[in-house]
């Protein structure tokens, strides 16, 4: 299984319930931080909103991910340009999350 290209989610569900792990939340993860952005027109957003599809929204982000993000500024991984423009986060939001951050560092 550790070799192969793909898995089926019914095995990944065996193992996140044997391992007590959640493998699904590592995907979830990865979808929020690179999901495509949304190039809608006023058109989309009525067809959107008709259909009532869900969608991922911005300030969803865990506190795994921002402690991922946070790590890769303090090692110097990233600058807080490339982070901004990487992930699409917005600079104010950046920047509540480096003083949270900071005083949590702290303490």
């Amino acid at each position: 299984m550790l070799n192969s290209e793909n898995l089926p989610t019914d095995k990944v569900l065996a193992w996140s319930k044997l391992l007590e792990y959640d493998f699904f939340r590592i995907y979830s993860h990865h979808l929020i931080l690179f999901a495509p952005p949304k190039a809608q027109s006023p058109k989309n957003i009525k067809e959107n909103n008709s259909r009532r599809m869900p969608e991922f929204r911005k300030h969803l982000y865990t506190v795994e991910i921002i402690d991922f993000i946070m790590e890769q500024i303090s090692n110097g991984e990233k600058t807080k340009l490339e982070v901004m423009r990487d992930y699409r986060i917005p600079k104010t939001t950046l920047y509540k999350w480096l003083e949270k951050y900071n005083n949590r560092k702290e303490s």
